[in-house]
């Protein structure tokens, strides 16, 4: 839920899970948030007026999609590849060091759907199954190959593979270009996740 040492919180419809660092934070935090209503345990702000907050990721949203509210992109130049194939190694390795972070793709453990230009794989989508059928959406279009519909190329094949398997996709992006293409593949927001590290 959140990087190791940090506060993750995950808010969906009216309930939410907080998870902490080390069972010494979890009375205080427990405490401090009990007050809060979910609507807003997302929000930096307020948690940095109870808490002592050094740093923040976040706030993302978290978008689920229902086979009756998929809309796929069909693009016939799609290929797909194994997961950690040398091709997305090569695109990982092409693009911003925070780039390849956020989008998880050196994780998937399903297959991967590309687009080439050329010899190169310019974007590429996959999920990492999750517990509870989740299938948890990674997607990446290197920077000079944006705004061209690639990304919802591969996500809509990606997607469409976790449905077939009966997973629930789900789309986390903190970008509004991410959360763009999510919408326009039928995700709907209903959630939200951010983390805090604490300090001292």
């Amino acid at each position: 839920m959140s990087p190791l040492g940090w506060v993750g919180i995950v808010a969906l419809g009216d309930a939410a899970i907080v998870t902490v660092p080390a069972d010494s934070w979890a009375g205080t935090v427990r405490e401090v948030l009990r007050g809060i209503p979910v609507g807003v345990l997302t929000d930096s702000d307020r948690l940095r007026a109870v808490l002592p907050v050094a740093e923040v990721l976040g706030p993302a949203s978290l978008a689920y999609l229902d086979e009756g509210d998929f809309q796929p992109v069909g693009l016939d130049t799609v290929d797909v590849v194994p997961g950690g194939h040398a091709d997305l190694v090569r695109l990982l390795a092409s693009v911003p060091v925070d780039d390849a972070d956020e989008c998880g793709l050196a994780d998937i453990t399903s297959a991967a759907f590309v687009v080439r230009c050329g010899n190169h794989v310019v974007a590429a989508a996959g999920y990492r199954c999750w517990p509870g059928m989740v299938a948890h959406m990674c997607v990446l279009t290197r920077p000079d190959q944006r705004e061209r519909g690639l990304a919802r190329a591969v996500a809509s094949a990606a997607a469409a593979d976790g449905l077939a398997n009966r997973l629930l996709p789900q789309w986390r992006a903190r970008p509004e270009p991410s959360r763009r293409v999510a919408r326009a593949l039928g995700f709907r927001q209903l959630g939200t996740q951010l983390s805090i590290r604490i300090g001292t």
